[in-house]
């Protein structure tokens, strides 16, 4: 085996072995409380554009359908995790604006305790929502 086959063979399993990285990282944005915001757009859209580019290179250049193959595989993980950051980071969005738009109700009597000063023997003082000890 040529030098130029053992780079290419080691290049394309590590770039196949990567394949098994992606699941994790689309569950951890799918299942994020915050709508996936440690998913970075510019750097996972990056990978897209290499792995794009690496799939014409192979096919162009090459004419070498597995590595085009193992390059869609990598492509498409990429697309997954963009779409599911960018679900994940609408319905956040939207929830938390529809938390923002309608305040918690509160009483009457928990604003006037909140925030009137009620007079209690010479000295005027704010009555608080719990008690002082």
């Amino acid at each position: 085996m040529r030098l130029e086959d053992v780079t290419l063979t080691l290049f394309a399993a590590c770039n196949f072995i990567r394949l098994f990285a992606y699941p994790p990282q689309i569950y951890k944005a799918a299942t994020d409380k915050n709508g996936a915001s440690a998913i970075s757009y510019t750097t996972w859209g990056l990978f897209l554009i290499a792995h794009l580019q690496t799939i014409a290179y192979a096919l162009v250049n090459r004419s070498d359908w597995w590595l085009a193959t193992c390059f869609a595989g990598n492509a498409i993980c990429c697309m997954a995790i963009l779409a599911v950051a960018y679900r994940k980071s609408v319905a956040h969005a939207r929830t938390a604006s529809i938390g923002s738009v309608i305040p918690a109700r509160r009483s009457l009597s928990e604003y006037i305790k909140q925030s009137i000063p009620v007079r209690t023997g010479s000295a005027a003082q704010v009555v608080r929502d719990t008690p002082r000890r």
